[in-house]
């Protein structure tokens, strides 16, 4: 498994590169920050001032050049200069990926045991009552789209707290700036309640597909030849489930959740942006409105690595859910 861990490493080197070139050309051309610093400052500065800040964001060299001082700065822990003065973009990326990384984990972790949980339990009672509750729950989250669903439970957030009196469910940040110098555990519920509603959020609507995909590799598994065989040695119903039927469906799910972190970024924008949460999300949309090439970069390059970690991840995952699979 070593090695073939290391192959895929050597694989998503070359695959990083490419579609870090690609988007970096995309990004360059898609505005120009040195006619928005121009047009955008009271009174206009002067054609030094505007030379000199060509020169600090590298606006003035070649692509090729400009992609290559980035990719060589990166390694070295340095993700270029910013169009807002004295931000450092690292220190930036991994301070909101921190915020970020909280909201994104709960959620994938509540996404993933529900659709377990009720895909296995739809797979088990199938054409029941039950099953068909859980199938109309399921299509009717897939069909919400992200940015309504958000803005409607925000909305639900509050009049929650106007009914009940209280301020548990956080509608705006992920915490409460006047409680910064309270007791741990006011700090800890106050974050607690500022993630209810983004979590939710996230989680329904991969929940809503995964859930899917379990029942129906559940249904697969449950008519093979391997789960008819233990079932006919008189083992147990539940030992069969878990350990024979429910690993083996389990490497569909796997697939899948790795495969729609791409996509969780993507409703962590949305839903961060309606939170108003000080994560990535609000970090990509600031830097597209500011045509700021590097903090977009920075960005994007997180979200790569993500993708392909996970989805190596994944990969080595397969062989602890099916003994059948080796890497050898």
């Amino acid at each position: 498994m070593l090695a073939y861990t290391l192959r895929r490493i050597l694989v998503s080197i070359p695959v990083l590169i490419a579609s870090t070139l690609i988007v970096f050309l995309i990004v360059i051309n898609a505005g120009d920050p040195v006619a928005n610093f121009a047009t955008s400052r009271q009174p206009p500065p002067s054609k030094a001032a505007v030379d000199a800040f060509a020169h600090h964001i590298h606006a003035d060299q070649p692509a090729a050049e400009r992609y290559w001082n980035w990719i060589t700065g990166v390694l070295h822990g340095d993700f270029g200069p910013s169009v807002e003065p004295n931000l450092d973009i690292g220190h930036d990326l991994f301070t909101r990926f921190r915020v970020t990384l909280v909201l994104v984990v709960t959620a994938m972790a509540i996404a993933l045991i529900l659709a377990v949980a009720f895909g296995v339990y739809s797979a088990l009672r199938q054409y029941s009552v039950s099953d068909y509750a859980i199938t109309f729950i399921g299509f009717l989250f897939l069909a919400m789209p992200v940015f309504w669903f958000a803005v409607l439970l925000k909305q639900g957030g509050v009049w929650f707290n106007d009914v009940t009196g209280s301020s548990f469910l956080g509608t705006i940040g992920e915490k409460s700036a006047y409680l910064e110098n309270d007791t741990a555990w006011n700090r800890f519920t106050d974050r607690l309640g500022h993630l209810v509603l983004p979590v939710i959020t996230l989680a329904l609507v991969s929940f809503a597909s995964w859930t899917r995909y379990t029942r129906a590799s559940m249904l697969e598994v449950l008519g093979s030849d391997y789960v008819r065989l233990a079932r006919a040695k008189g083992i147990r119903r539940g030992k069969v489930m878990t350990r024979h039927a429910l690993r083996t469906a389990l490497i569909p799910l796997t697939t899948v959740a790795a495969l729609d972190i791409a996509s969780l970024l993507g409703g962590v924008v949305i839903t961060e942006t309606i939170f108003q949460w000080h994560g990535m999300g609000e970090m990509l949309v600031q830097s597209a409105f500011k045509v700021d090439v590097y903090r977009t970069m920075a960005w994007l390059l997180l979200s790569a690595v993500i993708v392909i970690v996970l989805n190596l991840f994944a990969d080595l995952l397969y062989a602890v859910l099916d003994p059948r699979i080796r890497y050898d």
